[in-house]
């Protein structure tokens, strides 16, 4: 059997999400098990592509061998619900769903049932859907109405990584990773931190900026409004090296994310053995293991100045966390797991 499969992704492939890297990454590991990929790039404009944009993703989902199998990207399936009509009669299609569309950050209550609609739709041409995470697949089947027989689970990898050595100089180093975007909460954690001046700590942050200017512009005024300029540090995006090299220097990782679908960098810091305050949004609560992390209700800046104050003031609660996380560690699944568990899902299609 010629096991071959199209991979369509919105956009650059190089974007610096956890989306996107799931999608590099899964392709790579995909490769290492002789598959054939032909990468399929339809086009910027996602999840809001205009009349034209969609136009040429259908051009392009349609530009390749027929009976081909089709895994498409959640940010672009959710909204093509016509084309994927139109592209199941002669391809199976697999909806690769990092989250439903209709939980990003900042939409009004129209436009969230927009997206629900339209993915529901979509969803019905799928002969198969992976997420990553559990609590993505039990929201699928409970409020999509996808078949639970229909779904695989294939969490994201994690790398073997040295553990954290942390901070000597007394300032607690605080590490938060992702994209500067609304859903991520940087507004939340910057308020929250607001309320700790009294403590000794700095707060990096590693995302990308330019996904949406005018969250990046907000992140740059709250700064400014608290008076933390000399304590919060925005590098935006950055090598895999230098990112690596912050996770080993932070003593504690943080982000107060309005709703994860999985949440790849919380998995990164419990493999590098980080105690982590979060959020309990989505599926962050099954993916931070119990006893390594402070997690607060999303949206509440109270509360998560009270789980950080608790982690920061507490040497021997942190230690705690620091092993649960390590020994958490032990258990995440490889790449190479996860893309057999996503191979397996392709190779039942034939």
């Amino acid at each position: 059997m010629v096991r071959r499969v199209a991979f369509a992704v919105p956009g650059d492939l190089a974007t610096p999400t956890g989306g996107y890297a799931y999608d590099r990454r899964m392709i790579r590991e995909l490769e290492h098990l002789a598959w054939e990929i032909d990468i399929v790039d339809l086009g910027e404009g996602f999840p809001y592509p205009s009349a034209e944009q969609r136009e040429k993703a259908r051009r392009r989902l349609n530009d390749g061998p027929a009976k081909r199998p089709i895994i498409i990207d959640g940010l672009a399936f959710g909204v093509l619900p016509d084309v994927a009509t139109e592209l199941s009669r002669d391809h199976a299609l697999i909806a690769l769903v990092h989250h439903p569309l209709a939980f990003e950050s900042g939409l009004s209550a129209a436009q969230a049932e927009q997206f629900r609609a339209s993915e529901c739709a979509a969803l019905t041409s799928a002969r198969r859907v992976i997420v990553t995470s559990a609590t993505t697949a039990r929201l699928l089947t409970a409020d999509y109405g996808v078949a639970a027989d229909r779904i695989t689970v294939a969490y994201p990898g994690v790398d073997p990584v040295p553990p954290g050595r942390g901070s000597s100089d007394g300032v607690m180093r605080l590490l938060s990773v992702g994209a500067i975007v609304p859903r991520k909460g940087y507004d939340v954690l910057i308020a929250a931190l607001a309320m700790l001046k009294d403590l000794r700590w700095h707060l990096t942050i590693v995302g990308d900026c330019s996904r949406d200017p005018e969250a990046a512009a907000r992140l740059d005024g709250d700064i400014r409004r608290f008076a933390l300029s000399d304590r919060v540090s925005v590098l935006g995006a950055i090598s895999g090296e230098r990112l690596a090299e912050l996770y080993l220097e932070a003593d504690l990782f943080a982000l107060a994310s309005r709703y994860e679908g999985y949440g790849m960098v919380f998995a990164e810091a419990v493999a590098h053995g980080l105690p982590i305050v979060g959020t309990d949004a989505g599926a962050i609560a099954d993916t931070v293991p119990r006893g390594a992390g402070l997690l607060a209700p999303p949206d509440d800046p109270e509360a998560l100045a009270t789980a950080l104050r608790r982690a920061i003031e507490n040497p021997a609660e942190r230690r705690g966390m620091r092993e649960a996380s390590r020994e958490a560690a032990r258990q995440l699944p490889t790449w190479e797991d996860s893309a057999r568990i996503f191979a397996a899902a392709l190779e039942a299609l034939a």
